[in-house]
């Protein structure tokens, strides 16, 4: 069983759901993502997915976009995200996954980054725009060394498509509660609860919910009936608040904390 299934099979047994923050490497800089990483599996998360930023990252929102090429400034790869990674996990066991686009990841190399990843303590990767169907060696590479291929599901992903995905996802399904991009809203709406009805139907896999969640009140809608809420948005619009800040990882820290519901305290 890999690290993120452990994580939400000791969630399940203690009747709890996964808090799953988003974060984009390098922004501000790699040092300071090396504390976030550490301060946010202290400060309660279950999982954190860790942004690789691209120049051209077509399913982010305004919010997220800032922060990757704030972070392309800094003239780093993934090599150096890596590294941040391994040194993070020295002070940290959360599971962490790798959230990006296929091309910096063909640039590095997939079986070099499934073997590196896996050195470093990466425990998941999602690769927003690889193609199920091209997806089968990278899996396999990536099994190989202990790692989860996670997978997308959206609202308009037909009953076909969804039994082929449950069949290849491994840790969790990342279900998208809505189509377009990344970002804020003030209500979830319905479109998330049916998918994951849709794939409770098909799957035993964990599913978690992301886009658009950005309170402690719709992180709670969320664990009403999925396993997980991903937070990505709103603690990268933290984090672009604070830049400069000192105490820039405590203040995320302290952030993320509120997002908690009271019951999961």
């Amino acid at each position: 069983m890999s690290s993120i299934s452990e994580t939400f099979e000791q969630l399940r047994r203690e009747g709890k759901r996964a808090l799953i923050p988003f974060i984009t490497a390098g922004d501000p800089d790699l040092a300071t993502t090396r504390k976030l990483l550490i301060e946010l599996a202290r400060s309660g998360a279950d999982i954190i997915e860790l942004g690789v930023p691209f120049s051209d990252p077509v399913a982010d929102g305004p919010v997220i976009q800032r922060a990757s090429m704030r972070a392309l400034e800094n003239d780093f790869g993934v090599a150096e995200i890596l590294q941040v990674v391994k040194e993070a996990r020295r002070k940290m066991d959360v599971p962490v996954v790798l959230f990006s686009y296929l091309n910096p990841f063909l640039q590095f190399g997939l079986d070099r980054l499934a073997e590196e990843s896996g050195r470093a303590g990466v425990d998941g990767v999602l690769v927003t725009d690889l193609a199920l169907e091209d997806a089968g060696e990278f899996q396999e590479s990536l099994a190989r060394n202990s790692q989860d291929l996670i997978l997308l599901v959206a609202p308009t992903t037909n009953d076909q498509r969804l039994q082929m995905i449950a069949g290849k996802a491994g840790g969790f399904i990342y279900a998208v509660s809505r189509m377009g991009v990344t970002g804020t809203r003030s209500e979830m709406g319905g479109d998330a609860r049916k998918l994951v009805a849709r794939l409770r139907a098909i799957t035993d896999l964990p599913v978690a919910v992301g886009f658009g969640i950005s309170t402690r009140e719709q992180v709670a809608e969320v664990w009403q009936y999925a396993d997980g809420a991903v937070v990505g948005s709103a603690i990268v619009a933290e984090i672009e608040k604070l830049n400069g800040a000192p105490d820039l990882p405590a203040r995320v820290g302290e952030f993320m904390r509120n997002l908690i519901p009271t019951e999961q305290r």
